[in-house]
C-alpha cells in the first residue's frame, strides 16, 4: 500500500476531529493514524475493506501470490 504523507494524521487530531479524518478518507480512500509518530491505525472505506476480503475457497498459496504481487513495491522498498 502506498501511503501519501498528506494522509497522515496524529491520534490526537483524529480523536479531536474525526469528521476531518472521515472527509480525508472520502477524498483519498484511506488515512493512516500515527501514535507516537509511528503508523498505528488505518482507516479505509468500508467498501474497500469488503473487496479485500478473501474469496471463498482461495488457498494459502494463491493468497500469498496475490498479496506479494499487489504489494511488490512495498516489499522491495522494505528490503533495501
Amino acid at each position: 500500500m502506498n501511503v501519501d504523507t498528506k494522509n497522515l494524521v496524529s491520534i490526537t487530531e483524529a480523536n479531536q476531529n474525526f469528521s476531518r479524518v472521515a472527509r480525508m478518507v472520502d477524498e483519498s480512500g484511506s488515512v493512516v493514524i500515527l501514535k507516537n509518530n509511528t503508523p498505528r491505525y488505518l482507516v479505509i472505506e468500508f467498501e474497500k475493506a469488503e473487496k479485500e476480503q478473501l474469496a471463498d475457497g482461495e488457498d494459502i498459496a494463491a493468497i500469498s501470490k496475490r498479496l506479494i504481487a499487489k504489494n511488490r513495491e512495498a516489499y522491495e522498498e522494505l528490503a533495501k
